[in-house]
C-alpha cells in the first residue's frame, strides 16, 4: 500500500494547460475520487499518475518515491480502463494471468492469485470463456480481477462503470465498495458521475478547468462549498442561484432584495464577511431539497412562485417554478405532494442550508462560518 501525493503537477499539450498547477494528497489505503465535467483534466492528471502521460512541471511521489521519471511498469500501479481492454483472443483465466506471466511471476503465484481474485468477484465459472462471450458486467469484473492479481501498491480506474446500464451500474458500485473494504488498496478513480464520487469516495476532489476546486470528505463539500461551481456541480437537480443586492433594514438586519420580494439574512451569517458587501450584489445559493412548500404557516423567507413544470421521479417530486421576479427555481418536494402546473405556491427556503457567494468570484462568503451538516429541510 502506498499514498500517492501530487505537488504543483503541470501538463501542457502544445498551447493548451490540460492539469494547471494542482496538488492533491491521496492517503494510503483511501479511495479518492476526481469528479468533475468533460475536459476538466481529471483523466489526464490519473494518466499523468499513471505514467501513460509525462508531467510538463511537478511531482508526483507514490509512497516515499519520486515517479516523474519511472515508466508506467515501474510504479507499482494497476489500470482498470473505460473500455475494460481485454485481450479478445484469451480466455478470462488467460486475460488475468498475461501481465503476471510478462513480470516473470512464478507460476504457482500466479494461479493463486487468479484463484483468490476470481473467487472474491465471482467468476470463477467464466474462466474459459472469452470477453465476447461475456456481459458487460461480466467483462467489468475481468478487468477488476486483472488488476486485483498484480496487489499493486495503487489501483487508478477510469470511469470504469460508464458502459453499464443504470442498474447495473448501481450493483457494480456496491460491488467496488467491498472490494475496497477487503482489499484496502489506495485507490483513484475519475468520473463526472457525481453520484459514483458520492457514494464511493472517502474524499473527493472536485475538479475544472485543470485546476481542484476542492478536496474534502464528500458529505461536507457537498454541504459546504467553496465556490459556486462546487455548489451547482454537485447535486441533482444542482444548487438554485439568486442574487440580490444587500441591504439593512430599519431593524439592523441583513436582508436580500431580490426584485419582486426580499430574503431575510438569518442572524448566523450577520458577519463581517457579509457586512462588507452592503449595497452590493451578493448571490444567494439554496438546494431544491431544502426548499419547502410554505404549508405550515412560518413567515420568515416565504416567496410567491408559480409551479410550472412537476415531474414526479419516484421518491421525490422536482417542481419548476417561477418567482414573481421570472427567476427560475427547482424545489425536491415529497412525492405525495398534490401540486399542478399553475398553482401558486409560496417557498420557504430551511433557514440551516442557506449559502452565500461573491457574484463575480463565485467564491463562498459564509464557508468559515458554517458547520459541517447534511442539508435537510
Amino acid at each position: 500500500m502506498a499514498h500517492v501525493e501530487l505537488e504543483n503537477l503541470v501538463k501542457e499539450f502544445d498551447d493548451v494547460t490540460a492539469v494547471d498547477g494542482i496538488s492533491l494528497d491521496i492517503p494510503d489505503e483511501s479511495f479518492t475520487v476526481l469528479v468533475g465535467p468533460s475536459g476538466c483534466g481529471k483523466t489526464t492528471t490519473l494518466r499523468l499518475i499513471a505514467g501513460l502521460e509525462r508531467a510538463s512541471d511537478g511531482e508526483i511521489r507514490i509512497g516515499d518515491e519520486v515517479v516523474n521519471d519511472r515508466r508506467a511498469y515501474e510504479r507499482d500501479i494497476a489500470m482498470v480502463f473505460q473500455n475494460y481492454a481485454l485481450y479478445p483472443h484469451k480466455t478470462v483465466e488467460e486475460n488475468m494471468r498475461f501481465g503476471l506471466e510478462q513480470h516473470g511471476v512464478e507460476d504457482e503465484t500466479i494461479t493463486e492469485r487468479v484463484n483468490e481474485a476470481a473467487t472474491l468477484l465471482q467468476i470463477g465459472d467464466l474462466r474459459d470463456r472469452k470477453p465476447a462471450e461475456l456481459s458487460g458486467g461480466q467483462q467489468q469484473r475481468v478487468a477488476l480481477g486483472r488488476a486485483i492479481v498484480r496487489d499493486p501498491a495503487v489501483f487508478l480506474m477510469d470511469e470504469p462503470l460508464s458502459n453499464l446500464d443504470a442498474k447495473l451500474r448501481v450493483q457494480m458500485r456496491a460491488e467496488l465498495n467491498k472490494l475496497h473494504e477487503e482489499l484496502s488498496t489506495t485507490t483513484v478513480y475519475v468520473t463526472h458521475d457525481q453520484v459514483e464520487a458520492m457514494t464511493l469516495a472517502d474524499q473527493i476532489a472536485v475538479m475544472d478547468d485543470g485546476q481542484i476546486q476542492q478536496v474534502g470528505e464528500p458529505t461536507h463539500v457537498y454541504s459546504n462549498p467553496l465556490n459556486t461551481f462546487v455548489a451547482g456541480f454537485l447535486g441533482s437537480p444542482s444548487m438554485n442561484f439568486l442574487e440580490g443586492v444587500l441591504e439593512r433594514t430599519g431593524s439592523g438586519k441583513l436582508q436580500l432584495d431580490l426584485g419582486s420580494d426580499t430574503h431575510s439574512v438569518p442572524d448566523e451569517y450577520d458577519d463581517a464577511a457579509l457586512a462588507d458587501y452592503l449595497g452590493e450584489r451578493v448571490t444567494l445559493g439554496i438546494r431544491p431539497e431544502n426548499i419547502a412548500l410554505n404549508q405550515d404557516g412560518v413567515p420568515a423567507n416565504v416567496h410567491p412562485a408559480t409551479v410550472q413544470v412537476v415531474e414526479p421521479q419516484g421518491e421525490k417530486t422536482v417542481l419548476e417554478l417561477e418567482l414573481d421576479s421570472g427567476e427560475s427555481i427547482k424545489a425536491a418536494v415529497n412525492p405525495d405532494t398534490e401540486v399542478t402546473i399553475g398553482d401558486d405556491v409560496n417557498l420557504r427556503f430551511d433557514r440551516d442550508s442557506l449559502h452565500y457567494f461573491d457574484p463575480q468570484t463565485g467564491e463562498s462568503l459564509t464557508y468559515n462560518s458554517k458547520a459541517e451538516q447534511r442539508a435537510t429541510i
